[in-house]
């Protein structure tokens, strides 16, 4: 292999296009874009002229895999599609980066794990809030057992605001039937993949949602769930498309103490710990005031300061290939944080509690297919152009 990756995107939409333009800036040195696809061929002409001549154009993903043009795939199309396309890549013996989530329902990311683990390619997906300082240093923290073990766990994330215009830029956008679910599948699959990266996979989800609270949409655009954990510790995450202004704290209570993310777009991002020398069960165990209480130390957690987003997952998937160093994520771990949202979908649809640990794959696919096949489309007010998605990376 060469002492670069060539890489074709498939996909020219938000996010396949904000990809080609950095790599094609160089911001990866060992990746070189060497082709795209895209059906419409509005995003083809506009891969014509901005991509320039040395990047070859498709409007068949397949063709493209067939080429000999590439060594690597990344695949930033409808969410259904992820799994089928990553399939393909994978067969036709490419390295493949799929873009979040890993697809709408686990019955057919299952499907697609298992193919990677029958081919000899490296397969990562785009989870690159990883990447963020303040969450690597939160991982550290609670992994390495310093403020004892978990027990409740809170996640706000509510600043994932979005207008009118926004649902009505696409037909398929906030269907069942082109998305395949709302603000759990769309925005905060970043989100359910650090907080189980981070704390862990919760034993069970009882989860209330509210389908077109705030906008005219047919899926989820607030959602509050409740999980319980294998150790007993317990956790609450909310979040909703309708909140201005929103929040993002998360906040993570242990043994001896407690973490605190907050983190607000574009602007502050910090990491508070309040830390006890010893830990409650042993102070509860020899304190003798009824009111008594434990001392802790407040510090604002130095962090690296790194945060290198898509940029960051791109060079280490180049990295893994080239020099066997580790990635942000391997694509097989797409399937834990889509678990606990098609978890929260399926509580919430059947008004009970669901056991996380034991996902009812099957089940939840026919729900949702209950669900596409009254699924509306609706008449796109505009054109889907591809939005400059910089302000959307950051929390």
């Amino acid at each position: 292999m060469s002492q670069t990756i060539r890489m074709g995107i498939l996909g020219l939409g938000n996010m396949g296009s904000s990809h080609a333009k950095k790599l094609l800036a160089g911001e990866c040195p060992e990746i070189t874009l060497t082709a795209v696809c895209d059906i419409k061929e509005s995003r083809r002409e506009w891969a014509k002229e901005k991509l320039g001549e040395g990047v070859a154009i498709f409007d068949d993903g397949e063709k493209m895999m067939e080429s000999g043009l590439i060594d690597a795939l990344t695949v930033a199309i409808p969410h259904y599609d992820h799994p089928k396309y990553a399939i393909m890549g994978m067969r036709h013996g490419l390295h493949v980066l799929v873009e979040k989530p890993a697809g709408v329902y686990t019955k057919q990311v299952l499907e697609m794990n298992r193919v990677a683990d029958e081919c000899s390619v490296t397969f990562a997906i785009m989870m690159n809030q990883r990447t963020n300082c303040i969450y690597r240093k939160m991982r550290e923290i609670v992994q390495s057992g310093e403020m004892g073990a978990i027990r409740r766990t809170n996640w706000i994330i509510t600043n994932w605001y979005r207008p009118r215009a926004y649902y009505e830029s696409g037909d398929w956008r906030a269907t069942w039937s082109g998305e395949g679910g709302g603000v759990l599948l769309n925005q905060c699959p970043h989100n359910l993949d650090l907080w189980q990266w981070i704390c862990g996979m919760p034993q069970t989800v009882s989860a209330h949602m509210m389908f077109g609270k705030w906008h005219d949409i047919e899926v989820e655009d607030d959602v509050s769930a409740f999980v319980t954990y294998p150790n007993g510790a317990t956790g609450v995450f909310v979040t909703t498309t309708g909140d201005a202004p929103g929040t993002n704290r998360f906040e993570i209570s242990l043994e001896k103490g407690k973490l605190v993310a907050e983190l607000e777009k574009g602007k502050s991002e910090t990491l508070t710990m309040w830390k006890s020398e010893i830990g409650e069960p042993e102070f509860s165990a020899i304190n003798t005031k009824p009111f008594g209480h434990m001392d802790f130390e407040k510090t604002v957690v130095e962090c690296d300061g790194l945060n290198p987003q898509h940029i960051g997952v791109f060079n280490a998937f180049a990295a893994h290939i080239l020099h066997g160093t580790p990635l942000v994520a391997d694509g097989r771990e797409g399937i834990r944080g889509l678990t606990i949202s098609n978890a929260m979908h399926l509580s919430a649809w059947l008004g009970k509690e669901i056991d996380v640990q034991n996902f009812d794959h099957e089940l939840y696919y026919q729900e949702l297919m209950k669900r596409v096949k009254t699924s509306r489309r609706k008449v796109a007010a505009s054109s889907v152009t591809a939005a400059d998605m910089d302000s959307t990376f950051g929390s």
